[in-house]
């Protein structure tokens, strides 16, 4: 008799469901060094079903009750071990949906803490918001932030599981958490990745030092700049200005990256467009000859703040933020080093030929004219022309090492000609 009443009720609230086919709820999990912390968001009709309440969307639920009504129904546990659960905070917001159209949504903030010893990386996740009253509703659980398991905030997130009514005994079951596949090398790894992929994507970042790196082939003379200085002399100015920016920039990703220091982000990326500037012209005229190094360092600076903000924001402990800030640093210096040594080559050789002024000057005023672009947008907060359309220029930038290797041997080529040629008519 209880089976045919439990049916009934399943499929009448299933009815219901489709009358009113209101959102899941989804859940993203963020594992810190000894807590997790969550956030759960929700239908607020659903709420106010679950708790037998009126349709409200101006109901006040950052309110005692809610807290704890929220912190008595989002529970771990180890085994037989309850972990500590806060509620930090509650709140509310307008969200669409293609079933439902506009509707309010509830979203809780939350820090479960386990017991001493207990295990952070398998656990029985007991969440019931809802779905204890709700029999048909369901919740979507995310892992967002891991570091161990290489996940962090700029993922999309890895799905964990659904926490939803088994039909079949007729009630919903914990989700079984189990992060125990994550290691310290993985963690490491995934930072070697990210900073190898914010320099693949950072055009700023490179353009200021490829720019900077434009006359270092060349010696100056009356204030201006001559011919080439030859390969030794070329290498080992190269070599300096590439390390005089990975000193100042891994100086003030550390000291970013602690916290001891971190200047608005707003100031900093104009200073990068302006970082850009500065060596555009000075490639045009050398304005700093032989200073070269000081400025690469004192701009590194600059550029290590913005490397910074990128590892602030994880909410990482003593030994995993340590190991991310080499890791991350390391993965900067081998991406930067590759592109470094994919366009060194073709600018020795390119140097070599009076074709080296022209495209010296044409690359500098390309550069000048996007760093004034990236001024403006990032003192206006306005996008303009020509940020759009270096906004994606990553993705073409093998091409363009391409082209470049490609004119390099060809004016190289005609200049041995030219200069064969000439010693024929000589003789």
């Amino acid at each position: 008799m209880k089976r045919y009443i439990l049916n009934a009720l399943l499929l009448l609230s299933g009815f219901c469901s489709f009358a009113h086919p209101m959102p899941s709820s989804v859940v993203t999990l963020s594992v810190l060094e000894n807590s997790i912390t969550g956030e759960a968001k929700m239908p607020l009709l659903d709420v106010e079903g679950a708790l037998k309440m009126e349709a409200n969307n101006n109901l006040d639920i950052n309110t005692p009750f809610f807290k704890e009504y929220f912190r008595q129904h989002i529970k771990s546990y180890n085994g037989q071990e309850l972990w500590a659960t806060t509620i930090d905070s509650i709140g509310t917001e307008d969200n669409v949906d293609v079933n439902v159209g506009n509707y309010r949504e509830v979203i809780v903030w939350f820090t479960m803490v386990p017991p001493k010893g207990g295990n952070l990386r398998k656990f029985l996740f007991d969440y019931d918001v809802i779905v204890h009253q709700i029999i048909t509703h369901s919740i979507l659980v995310y892992l967002k932030n891991d570091w161990k398991s290489g996940l962090h905030s700029e993922n999309a997130g890895e799905p964990l599981g659904v926490i939803a009514t088994n039909f079949k005994i007729g009630k919903f079951e914990p989700l079984t958490v189990n992060l125990e596949n994550g290691s310290w090398w993985k963690g490491f790894e995934n930072m070697l990745d990210l900073g190898m992929q914010h320099i693949k994507e950072g055009t700023d970042h490179l353009l200021f030092l490829i720019v900077l790196l434009l006359p270092a082939t060349l010696m100056v003379r009356n204030k201006k700049w001559a011919k080439y200085a030859g390969t030794k002399y070329s290498l080992t100015r190269l070599f300096k200005i590439v390390s005089a920016f990975t000193v100042g920039h891994s100086i003030t990703l550390l000291i970013g990256a602690l916290g001891w220091f971190r200047p608005p982000a707003q100031p900093i990326e104009v200073l990068i467009a302006v970082s850009i500037l500065v060596s555009a012209i000075h490639a045009l005229r050398p304005i700093f000859p032989g200073k070269e190094y000081f400025v690469a360092g004192g701009f590194g600076l600059i550029h290590g703040m913005a490397f910074a903000t990128v590892l602030s924001g994880m909410g990482l402990g003593t030994r995993t933020l340590a190991l991310s800030i080499l890791g991350f640093n390391l993965g900067i210096e081998l991406m930067q080093l590759f592109i470094v040594a994919l366009i060194i080559p073709w600018l020795l050789l390119l140097s070599q030929t009076p074709m080296y002024s022209r495209f010296r000057t044409t690359a500098a005023v390309a550069a000048g004219i996007v760093s004034i672009a990236w001024i403006v947008e990032r003192c206006t907060g306005v996008p303009n022309f020509i940020t759009g359309l270096i906004a994606g220029a990553y993705q073409y930038a093998i091409w363009l090492i391409v082209a470049i290797a490609v004119f390099s041997i060809g004016c190289f080529i005609w200049q041995n000609n030219v200069v064969k040629l000439q010693k024929q008519i000589g003789k």
